[in-house]
């Protein structure tokens, strides 16, 4: 999809529209995460699996949507922008996010199967509350990727969305 984009606008809002839809992964992800908390508070012994796997299965493909899908388009929007400092950053935070992807890698590994669920049930708390301190640390990371590869963006690709056509053939630069 974003391959196809002509200009540095339409890149633009096509990564907007990406990003839209991570948050909004990150937002479903956290009412799991938040019930499952809650769950576990109540009665750990009672706690259905399935909202284990549930929360996972968000856990993972949020991960995964930011890996595999949103970061490269960030980086690749700052490359259009030719932003070479807002790149620099880029990388900086980059290697900050690798802690948090560890640690949700070491919880699905530990949560992986229903025998793992029920084996390592006793430490869900334990847990729950390092991934709550290791997602907050990721989001602000992932906040500020937005902010500095896209966000900041925004009024360039507005002012180029807004300037007048050139004429057949020539591109406006």
């Amino acid at each position: 999809m974003l391959e196809e984009c002509t200009t540095a606008a339409e890149r633009f809002r096509g990564v907007h529209q990406l990003v839209d839809r991570w948050l909004d992964q990150r937002r479903e992800m956290l009412v799991c995460f938040m019930d499952l908390h809650e769950a576990c508070v109540n009665d750990l012994e009672q706690l259905e699996m399935t909202r284990v796997n549930r929360f996972i299965e968000l856990l993972m493909d949020y991960i995964s949507a930011g890996h595999f899908e949103v970061y490269p388009q960030l980086k690749e929007e700052g490359r259009v922008f030719e932003d070479t400092a807002a790149l620099a950053v880029c990388e900086q935070l980059m290697q900050r996010l690798e802690p948090s992807t560890e640690l949700v890698l070491s919880f699905d590994e530990d949560f992986s199967s229903p025998t793992r669920c029920q084996h390592y049930r006793a430490r869900l708390p334990e847990w729950l509350a390092r991934l709550q301190q290791g997602l907050t640390e990721r989001f602000a990371l992932e906040d500020q990727l937005i902010q500095r590869l896209h966000a900041v963006h925004e009024p360039i690709a507005q002012s180029a969305q807004s300037a007048p056509s050139a004429p057949s053939g020539q591109s406006v630069s």
